[in-house]
């Protein structure tokens, strides 16, 4: 069933990411060296890294607010 709105920048972003996949026969070693790779070199460059967000909370009653629209 397909997905009844669609967007384009998704899509593409998608379809890169299985490019990039399929160039290294879908081996999650060899996609994550080069990740490291690309990343060191562009933080050589002087391109800020930016860290993922740590999750702000565990608390059980917060997701049940923050999901509670069931």
């Amino acid at each position: 069933m397909e997905p009844l709105v669609t967007d384009e920048i998704i899509e593409e972003i998608h379809a890169t990411r299985r490019e990039h996949a399929a160039s290294f026969d879908f081996d999650i070693e060899r996609i994550m060296a080069d990740l490291k790779k690309s990343e060191r070199i562009h933080t050589e460059q002087g391109w800020p890294l930016v860290q993922a967000q740590e999750r702000l909370t565990t608390d059980v009653a917060f997701q049940r607010i923050r999901f509670g629209h069931r």
